[in-house]
C-alpha cells in the first residue's frame, strides 16, 4: 500500500472516528505531507527513522518555523505513527521520542479598568448596539471563552441567582456568576431579542438581525467595530476581555484558584492544578472583586 494511501486512511480516521474538526484535519495532513516531502528520496514518511525525522524538524527550524508550528508538525507525526502501529503498518514510533523546542508563554493582553469601563460605556437603543453591549459586559463579566458565549441559550441565564451555566472545553460544564451590570445590559437586550424574528435560531441567546444565532466571526467582527468607535488604543477582541477579567480579578482577590475555576482552566500559567472549591466562596470571591459585580447600593 502506498504511503499516500496511509495518509487518506488516517485522515478519514481522524474525521469519522475522532471526529477531529475540518480545520484540525487540514492542518495535520498538510503537516504530514510537509515531512514527506522534505524527506530524502527515495525515503518516504511510512519508512522514516528517528533520525530522518529530526534532521526534517531541525531544518525546519533553521527555516524560521515557530515553535508552535514545530509542535503542531510533532504532533501530526506522533498520532500518524501511532496510527500505523494500530494497523500493523510499522512496528515503532520514530517520533516517539523526539522533542519541539520550548515553546514561549507571553503574558496575556489585557486592558485596565479604565479602558474597558471606555469600551464598554456605548451608548443608544437601537437593537444591535444593545446586542452588543450585552455581549461585551456578559465576557468581561464572566471571563467566558467566545465558543462558550457564541453557544448561550436563553436558559443559560440565571437571572434570580446572578449566575450562567456554561459549556466549556471537553463538554465540561460549570456555573459562573454574573454581575449586576451585565444583568442589567443581558434584560435590556432581551426585551428587544423577544421583537425580533428568530425561529432560525431557537432559543439562542444572542441573535443577528436576520434571526439567526449569532457567528463567532460577527461577535469578532462587532467587537473590533466597537473598539474603533470607542478610539481604543488596543484592538478588541473576545479574549482581550477574558484576559482582562481574570488579570482585574486575581489584581483584587489575589485568590489564583477560584479563579481558575471561573474561566474552566485545568491549570493556569505557572501555577499548579486548582483544587476544587465550593461555589458559595467563588460567588464571594467574585461579588468582593469584580469592578463590574457591585449592586447600586440605592437600589437594594
Amino acid at each position: 500500500m502506498k504511503p499516500t494511501d496511509w495518509q487518506t486512511i488516517f485522515s478519514q480516521h481522524l474525521t469519522s472516528e475522532r471526529l477531529l474538526s475540518a480545520y484540525t484535519v487540514r492542518n495535520y495532513m498538510f503537516e504530514l505531507r510537509r515531512v514527506d516531502a522534505i524527506l530524502a528520496e527515495p525515503t518516504k514518511l511510512i519508512d522514516a527513522t528517528r533520525e530522518q525525522l529530526q534532521s526534517v524538524l531541525a531544518r525546519l527550524h533553521r527555516k524560521g518555523l515557530s515553535p508552535r508550528s514545530l509542535a503542531l508538525c510533532l504532533s501530526a507525526l506522533k498520532q500518524f505513527f501511532d496510527f500505523l502501529l494500530r494497523e500493523d503498518a510499522v512496528t515503532v514510533n520514530p517520533a516517539q521520542t523526539l522533542r519541539a523546542p520550548k515553546q514561549s508563554k507571553p503574558l496575556p493582553k489585557n486592558m485596565d479598568v479604565d479602558a474597558v469601563s471606555h469600551l464598554l460605556s456605548i451608548e443608544g437603543d437601537d437593537p444591535l448596539t444593545l446586542r452588543d453591549k450585552a455581549i461585551m459586559e456578559l465576557f468581561y463579566s464572566s471571563g467566558l471563552r467566545l465558543a462558550e458565549l457564541a453557544s448561550l441559550d436563553c436558559v443559560d441565564i440565571k437571572f434570580d441567582q446572578c449566575e450562567v451555566k456554561v459549556m466549556g472545553k471537553g463538554s465540561k460544564q460549570r456555573v459562573v456568576p454574573i454581575g449586576q451590570v451585565a444583568l442589567t445590559a443581558i434584560k435590556t437586550w432581551l426585551d428587544c431579542r423577544n421583537q425580533l424574528p428568530c425561529t432560525e435560531a431557537g432559543d439562542a441567546l444572542f441573535v443577528s438581525s436576520q434571526g439567526k444565532r449569532l457567528s463567532h466571526r460577527s461577535i469578532q467582527a462587532r467587537m473590533a467595530k466597537w473598539g474603533q468607535e470607542q478610539t481604543m488604543a488596543v484592538k478588541v477582541y473576545p479574549h482581550k476581555l477574558r484576559h482582562s477579567f481574570a488579570t482585574h480579578m486575581l489584581e483584587s482577590s489575589q485568590d489564583l484558584r477560584a479563579v481558575q475555576e471561573l474561566l474552566g482552566h485545568a491549570n493556569l500559567s505557572t501555577t499548579q492544578i486548582y483544587t476544587s472549591l465550593d461555589f458559595q466562596h467563588l460567588a464571594n470571591v467574585y461579588d468582593s472583586a469584580h469592578p463590574r459585580a457591585k449592586k447600586d447600593k440605592g437600589k437594594e
